[in-house]
């Protein structure tokens, strides 16, 4: 913790303000309080200068990776691999979660819910007879280690092969935090665009695949494959794209043998 000495110089034309809170040139946990003085026009000339003490916390990243770490140490104990599902709102990563639950019939696994507000994407899993629970950050645009480690052990651990996280809708700040996960796997939509990977290229250096969703719209969309790909690999050129279609399943097969070849590996 530091503690940070501010002078500032303000002046005050309204005879009504007695409080000003610097929300942009401080934070929004500092009020500061502006003595007013009055000329002989009446006019408000407020000047002063003032020491404050601000507290200042540090290195939220390394909090952050000391819960991941955790959270591998709790993985590796029971030889369970977590898979970190990233995309936009609407990006097709709960669809693809419903129709992957019929063909891991040999993996035991549950899945954690990553969003802001509701249950409503961990009830449309629970009706299928998964370990499923909901995770709420009450505003924040990712998940955190430590709400994710916290999540694991409520789990049945014992009962498990592979825990999937889908995270909060997001393309960038996900992608900025390790939760212990095995893979970040990449989630775009043909109705996104091509050019997402070249917007938002931490995402996909950061992921170990990609999924392209959606792929049954292709045809009615403006939407040019080879772009898409170009685009991909000049940010990760070792990035496996699997274009699926969650509506006719197209495309799901080969995603399930990554997942199984995956872990399998990471488990020897």
């Amino acid at each position: 913790m530091q503690q940070a000495n501010i002078n500032f110089r303000i002046e005050h034309q309204h005879p009504n303000i007695q409080d000003y809170f610097l929300f942009t040139k401080l934070n929004p946990f500092v009020k500061v309080r502006i003595h007013k003085y009055s000329d002989s026009r009446g006019m408000i000339r407020g000047e002063q200068r003032l020491s404050i003490n601000i507290k200042v916390y540090k290195d939220l990243m390394g909090a952050n990776e000391e819960w991941a770490a955790k959270t591998r140490i709790l993985l590796k104990k029971h030889n369970i691999q977590m898979l970190n599902f990233i995309g936009s709102p609407g990006s097709g990563k709960t669809s693809l979660l419903e129709k992957m639950v019929g063909h891991l019939a040999d993996k035991r696994f549950a899945v954690l819910e990553g969003d802001v507000e509701t249950t409503l994407d961990a009830e449309r899993l629970a009706v299928l007879n998964i370990p499923v629970s909901q995770l709420l950050t009450g505003g924040s645009c990712h998940l955190e280690a430590k709400l994710v480690h916290h999540a694991l052990i409520d789990l049945p651990l014992a009962e498990l092969d592979l825990v999937i996280v889908e995270n909060v809708g997001n393309l960038v700040c996900p992608a900025e935090f390790d939760i212990g996960e095995l893979a970040k796997i990449a989630f775009l939509s043909v109705t996104e665009g091509e050019d997402k990977p070249l917007k938002y290229p931490l995402l996909f250096r950061e992921a170990q695949a990609v999924i392209l969703t959606k792929t049954d719209l292709a045809p009615y969309l403006d939407f040019n494959m080879e772009k898409y790909m170009t685009a991909i690999h000049t940010v990760n050129s070792e990035l496996p794209v699997f274009p699926v279609s969650a509506k006719s399943g197209d495309g799901l097969t080969a995603w399930i043998e990554w997942v199984i070849s995956t872990s399998k590996n990471s488990a020897q």
